[in-house]
C-alpha cells in the first residue's frame, strides 16, 4: 500500500504543495462559470466559451513555455507558476469588490491559470523524477492521485456551501490562497537543485534556451517516436475527450430534463470520487502482482466500458444510483490506471525531455477535451442529450484498441528497451490536471 513507504522530507513538502493547491482548486471547482452566471448574468454561450476557450488558449500559450521550463531549475519555475496563478485569481475578488469585474477578465484569468498549470505540471514532473528513486515513482504518483480524488470528493460540496453562505467569490479566494501556500511549500524544500544539462536535441543560446523554434516540438517528437507512449497518448486523448464531453450534456439531462435537485447532482459526482482513494492505493500492489503492461491493458480497457451506462439514466432514486455506480466504476479504474501511466511516461522519457514531453501531453489532452466537448454539445443540441451520451459511450468502447501491445512495442522500440520492467517494485508529476472530475492523467 502506498502509505507504507517513506519517500523523505523533500517529497513530503512537494506532496504538501500539491495537496494545498488541489484542495484549493477543489473548493473553487467551477467558480469562474458560477461567477459568470451569478454576478455577470452570462448566458449559456458565454459560460461554454469560458469553460472551453480559456483552457484551449492557455494550452497554446504553454507551447513556447516548454523549452523555457526544460532548461531551468524546476523549483523556481514551480514557485513562479504558483505565484502567477495566485496573482491572476486574486484579481477577481479585487475587481468584484470595486464593481469592475467583467467577462473578459474571467477569460484572461482562465487562460493564464491554464497555461501556468501546464508549466507547473511539466516542471513538477521533471523535479519528481530527480527527487525520488526510480522504484518509488509509482508510490509517489499514487499519492498524488489519491490526493487529487479526495480533493474532488470534499472540495466542491464545501465550496458550494461556502458560496451560499459567504458569496460568489469566496471559493476564488480559497483557490488563490491554495496557490500561495503551494509556493511556500515548494520554497521550503531544502537542498541544491542542479542546473539542467543539455544532452541532446536543439542547440542552445547563451542563456540556455533552445536556439530554434523547433525546440518546442521536441516533446511531441519524443512521444511520436516511442511506440508505447504514442499509443497511450492517443488512447488517453480520446478517453479524456469523450469522458469529459459528457459532463455538460449530463448536467442538462439530470438538471434540465430529469429535474434532479442540485444537491443530488453534486452528490452523484462527489461521492464516487472516494473510489479514487481505493484505486490509487492499490496501484503498486496490483502492478507487483500482475505486471505493468497487463495493468495498462486491462485497467485501460475497464475504464472505458462503463460510460455507455449514462445514456440509460432514469428519474428518481434509481437514476441517481445509476449515475453514482457508473461514476464509481470509472473512477476506481481511472485512479488505478493514472499513476501507472504517469510512472511509465517518466520512465520512458529522458531527463532532458521530461518538461517538454509532459507539456506536449497536457496540450494534446486539453485540445482533445475542447474538441470533443464542442462536438458533444452540438450533437446534444441537434438530437438530445441521451443520443450524445450514447455516442460518447459507444466511441469510447473502441479506445482500448489503441492501448500498446507489448510484443509490437518491444519490436518497434528495438533491442535494449524492455516493454516490462524487471521483477520487483516498478520504477509523474502530480496528475496532469488540476482537480477536474474524472480527468485522466
Amino acid at each position: 500500500m502506498t502509505g507504507e513507504r517513506r519517500l523523505g522530507r523533500p517529497f513530503g513538502r512537494l506532496w504538501a504543495a500539491y495537496a494545498v493547491s488541489a484542495y484549493g482548486s477543489g473548493l473553487g471547482f467551477g467558480a469562474l462559470p458560477l461567477i459568470a452566471v451569478l454576478v455577470l448574468h452570462a448566458g449559456p454561450a458565454e459560460v461554454s466559451a469560458l469553460s472551453a476557450v480559456g483552457p484551449a488558449v492557455g494550452a497554446l500559450v504553454a507551447v513556447p513555455l516548454a523549452p523555457w521550463v526544460e532548461f531551468r531549475r524546476k523549483r523556481p519555475v514551480m514557485v513562479a507558476m504558483d505565484l502567477v496563478r495566485f496573482a491572476a485569481m486574486a484579481t477577481i475578488p479585487v475587481a468584484y469588490a470595486f464593481g469592475r469585474l467583467g467577462f473578459v477578465q474571467l477569460l484572461v484569468v482562465s487562460t493564464v491559470v491554464a497555461a501556468a498549470k501546464i508549466a507547473f505540471g511539466a516542471a513538477g514532473g521533471a523535479y519528481l523524477k530527480a527527487l525520488v528513486r526510480p522504484e518509488d515513482l509509482l508510490v509517489a504518483n499514487a499519492r498524488f492521485e489519491s490526493t487529487n480524488w479526495s480533493s474532488i470528493a470534499i472540495g466542491p460540496p464545501l465550496g458550494g456551501a461556502a458560496v451560499g453562505r459567504f458569496g460568489p467569490v469566496t471559493t476564488v479566494v480559497a483557490d488563490a490562497l491554495g496557490y500561495l501556500f503551494s509556493a511556500l511549500c515548494v520554497l521550503a524544500i531544502r537542498g541544491r537543485e542542479e542546473a539542467p544539462r543539455r544532452t541532446g536535441g536543439s542547440p542552445l543560446r547563451a542563456d540556455g534556451s533552445p536556439s530554434r523554434a523547433g525546440g518546442v516540438l521536441d516533446g511531441w517528437r519524443h512521444i511520436a517516436g516511442d511506440p508505447g507512449l504514442r499509443a497511450l497518448h492517443l488512447n488517453n486523448m480520446l478517453v479524456a475527450g469523450l469522458i469529459m464531453a459528457t459532463e455538460p450534456v449530463l448536467a442538462v439531462l439530470l438538471l434540465g430534463q430529469l429535474h434532479f435537485a442540485p444537491w443530488q447532482y453534486g452528490l452523484a459526482f462527489a461521492a464516487p470520487c472516494l473510489g479514487g482513494l481505493v484505486g490509487s492505493r492499490l496501484a503498486r500492489r496490483v502492478v507487483e502482482r500482475h505486471g505493468r503492461d497487463r495493468v495498462l491493458r486491462t485497467v485501460g480497457t475497464l475504464r472505458a466500458v462503463w460510460l455507455i451506462g449514462l445514456a440509460f439514466v432514469r428519474p428518481g432514486v434509481a437514476g441517481l444510483v445509476t449515475v453514482m455506480a457508473v461514476e464509481l466504476a470509472i473512477i476506481v479504474n481511472m485512479s488505478l490506471f493514472n499513476p501507472v501511466l504517469a510512472t511509465y511516461r517518466l520512465e520512458r522519457t529522458p531527463a532532458h525531455l521530461v518538461a517538454r514531453t509532459l507539456t506536449a501531453w497536457s496540450i494534446g489532452q486539453q485540445a482533445a477535451i475542447a474538441v470533443c466537448t464542442a462536438l458533444g454539445g452540438l450533437l446534444a443540441a441537434a438530437t438530445g442529450p441521451r443520443t450524445a451520451l450514447a455516442a460518447a459511450g459507444l466511441l469510447v468502447l473502441a479506445t482500448p484498441l489503441l492501448l500498446p501491445r507489448p510484443d509490437r512495442a518491444r519490436a518497434e522500440a528495438g533491442p535494449g528497451t524492455p516493454a516490462e520492467p524487471p521483477p520487483g517494485p516498478p520504477p509523474g508529476p502530480p496528475p496532469g490536471t488540476s482537480p477536474v472530475r474524472r480527468t485522466p492523467a
